[in-house]
C-alpha cells in the first residue's frame, strides 16, 4: 500500500510526511513524539501513520502472466 496523499477522514494532506516519519521511526524514536513534532495532532491523521502497512515490496515479488 502507498501512503495516501490526504488523510481519509478530515482532508489534511499527510503524505509528503511519510518519509520524514518513516525515518525517525527506523532509527528508534518514539512514535508519539514523532507525529507530534510532525504536527499531527488529530487521531485521524495519526491512524493512518500507525495503521500503514508497506505492501509493496511484497507484491513485487509475484509475477504478471
Amino acid at each position: 500500500m502507498i501512503i495516501p496523499v490526504r488523510c481519509f477522514s478530515c482532508g489534511k494532506p499527510v503524505g509528503h510526511l511519510w518519509e520524514e516519519y518513516s525515518e525517525r521511526v527506523k532509527r528508534g524514536e518514539d512514535k508519539k513524539k514523532i507525529m507530534d513534532s510532525l504536527g499531527l495532532e488529530r487521531y485521524c491523521c495519526r491512524s493512518v501513520f500507525l495503521g500503514h502497512v508497506e505492501l509493496a515490496d511484497m507484491a513485487s515479488k509475484f509475477k504478471k502472466y
